[in-house]
């Protein structure tokens, strides 16, 4: 299985043509309809890539007291079991949002869930944010 990674905001406008109409939350399905056969999972959008690096903890290590969570969201269990895996690989545990649409927007630019669990945009190290945390950002 191919996990390929998209950034759902600029690499899909420029896939489906500059002037796509539509925001990251409308753009995603938009993928997901040309992708027919690909599952689409959202993750890593709400994290900076300084606290992706300085927050990971070891593989394996689910609910230890300082390992964060990131949320996802999709429609194909199979592809959401295989994110957390890798999630799992890389030093995260997981919280699923839900479906695409409306899962991934409770954790877009502008939430509750988007950065702030994690410290903010002026932590450079980051602050670990648990599966509770992250649950409680996204509103669930």
């Amino acid at each position: 299985m191919a996990l390929p990674m998209v950034d759902a905001w600029t690499d899909i406008r420029d896939w489906l043509g500059a002037n796509a109409p539509g925001t990251p939350a409308t753009l995603r399905p938009r993928l997901q309809r040309h992708l027919a056969t690909a599952h689409v999972v959202k993750v890593f959008n709400n994290i900076t890539f300084w606290h992706l690096a300085s927050l990971a903890r070891p593989a394996g290590a689910a609910g230890a007291p300082d390992r964060s969570a990131l949320p996802i969201a999709g429609d194909d269990p199979a592809a959401k079991a295989a994110v957390t895996r890798l999630l799992d690989a890389i030093g995260y545990d997981t919280v699923d949002a839900g479906p695409l649409g409306s899962g991934g927007r409770r954790f877009q630019f502008g939430t509750r869930a988007f950065v702030a669990p994690y410290g903010g945009l002026s932590n450079q190290q980051g602050t670990p944010a648990r599966v509770a945390v992250v649950r409680t950002a996204l509103g669930a």
